[in-house]
């Protein structure tokens, strides 16, 4: 008897866009196929508007998040390099996605062209997919061969002494937290997490929510009244419940 293949849910998760997987976590709490896993406005888990995707074509990625902190260099703290990140990116399960904390003072925190060629050669090579920072980077076009997803709030061709200040801490990155080893969804609308336990039932969940509207969907298809709208969406929050 063949065996049954058991599917890998992160590698399933990329069929979804990062909407859907925000829908799936949290973002509708009082949908039986939303897990609810945080509260969806107080809690810092999705991205905001200032990131953007350096590279849309690439689509979709999923993977384990390994973190970092970058900022000025610090004569009082000299025991970190970026050596120690790709330790912890290689430690790491896989695939990886690495999460870049840039603090460095406000005058400069756009002129940052923090990861470039050289840096995204190296996290390849260690299993890395992705990265995802609250600064800007460069190399755009050395990059894009390498097939490695960007996510930054801009682009700056150069930059100064810097230094890792810490590795695998909590970050805060674009209006969303991120500790080490939570999973990371990202597309070209953004970035949210959740715990890698369940990750299974992330996949569960957006398969049950979009079934659900695609029915709708097709229904709305064939609609041609606003009562037909209400009647197809009625029970969701684009309908209010005490109207008919």
């Amino acid at each position: 008897m063949p065996k049954k293949t058991v599917e890998n849910p992160l590698e399933a998760l990329k069929q979804y866009d990062t909407p859907s997987i925000t829908n799936a976590v949290a973002t509708y709490p009082k949908n039986p196929n939303c897990l609810g896993l945080y509260n969806p406005w107080t809690q810092n888990w999705y991205t905001d508007q200032t990131l953007r995707c350096m590279y849309p074509e690439l689509g979709r990625i999923v993977g384990h998040a390994v973190t970092c902190v970058f900022g000025l260099p610090d004569p009082n703290h000299t025991r970190l390099s970026f050596m120690d990140v790709i330790d912890a990116l290689d430690a790491a399960p896989k695939p990886t996605i690495l999460a870049i904390q840039q603090i460095f003072p406000p005058e400069i925190a756009g002129k940052v062209g923090l990861a470039g060629g050289v840096m995204t050669s190296m996290i390849k090579a260690v299993g890395c997919i992705g990265v995802l920072s609250n600064g800007p980077s460069r190399d755009i076009d050395e990059i894009r061969p390498m097939k490695i997803q960007y996510l930054l709030t801009g682009i700056s061709p150069g930059h100064g002494d810097m230094a890792v200040h810490a590795v695998n801490v909590p970050v805060s990155i674009c209006g969303m937290d991120i500790a080490p080893g939570e999973i990371i969804h990202m597309d070209e609308n953004g970035a949210c997490k959740f715990p890698a336990d369940r990750a299974d039932a992330v996949l569960t969940n957006v398969k049950a929510l979009l079934a659900d509207e695609a029915v709708k969907i097709e229904a709305l298809k064939k609609a041609h009244t606003a009562a037909e709208v209400r009647a197809i969406m009625s029970g969701h929050t684009y309908v209010a419940k005490d109207r008919k």
